[in-house]
């Protein structure tokens, strides 16, 4: 079992195409699969009111500032293209209103990201599946029931989709992840299901999460918890990720494949050990 790894750049990069090569740096010379950020059209996704109202940022003193400087131009996101190409990784953004969809359907993505507060946007969600690009679909916030009709969204536009079992708390506890969704979810819509993790820990919760199936494993990644964002605390540090990938990876090894037989250097062992007393 190959699992897909994504590294979560989100909004972490702060607005600043440096942080965000050197989060690319850190994912692709770890091992994962793929990179992610978030695409907003500021303007559609938040009121007026929201927008004019205070926030202290680095970038101002309301939310528009700071909303705005979080967000990488057309022109950034070309660079990022070239970047991850050149760093041969693959990279998509999860997109929260229709226009944000349309725009990175430039890019010609290898795949499709929808996050959780984007399981109640039923025209983006048929946007997305409309494209028939493989999909993750992030189920934090969410009840079986809504779940249920984004999955039959999917089906019907006959687009391949994996579900990720999620819970939407920055940073989440261990003994919140309710990890036993994951064959649930995989028993009850019949398809892969993987893990989209906000937990501060490094790595307990999401091998856990591969030892219980996860076919893929989504993690915020950061250069340092303590800069600014809300995502950050939540995000493994890039001095971490060599060791990340290399556990999770091994775990599919580790598990064998549930048939017990005997090995040949086990038959060795035996040979000096076993000890057969009959009646």
């Amino acid at each position: 079992m190959s699992i897909f790894l994504i590294a979560e750049i989100g909004i972490n990069h702060n607005g600043d195409m440096s942080i965000a090569k050197q989060l690319i740096d850190a994912a692709a010379d770890a091992g994962f699969d793929a990179v992610k950020f978030q695409k907003r059209t500021i303007e559609i996704v938040y009121t007026k009111e929201f927008l004019d109202s205070p926030r202290e940022s680095p970038w101002g003193n309301t939310q528009r500032a700071q909303k705005e400087g979080l967000e990488f131009s057309a022109d950034q996101y070309k660079e990022i293209d070239q970047y991850c190409k050149s760093k041969h990784i693959q990279w998509t953004a999860s997109a929260w209103d229709i226009d944000a969809q349309r725009f990175l359907q430039q890019f010609n993505c290898t795949f499709n990201k929808v996050a959780s507060p984007m399981l109640g946007h039923i025209p983006l969600l048929k946007l997305i599946a409309s494209e028939k690009k493989r999909t993750f679909i992030s189920t934090g916030m969410s009840t079986l029931e809504e779940i249920d009709t984004v999955v039959k969204i999917f089906k019907d536009a006959n687009c391949l989709f994996e579900l990720m079992h999620c819970n939407s708390t920055y940073p989440m506890k261990d003994e919140d992840a309710n990890l036993l969704c994951i064959p649930m979810l995989r028993e009850r819509y019949v398809c892969q299901v993987g893990y989209s993790g906000h937990e501060s820990s490094l790595i307990k919760v999401c091998t856990a999460a591969v030892a219980l199936g996860a076919t893929s494993l989504e993690r915020h990644i950061t250069l340092d918890r303590a800069m600014y964002g809300s995502d950050q605390a939540a995000s493994i540090e890039t001095n971490a990720l060599h060791n990340f990938v290399q556990t999770v990876r091994a775990i599919p090894a580790i598990l064998g494949n549930g048939k017990k037989i005997l090995s040949e250097a086990e038959s060795k062992t035996r040979d000096k050990l076993r000890i057969n007393v009959s009646e």
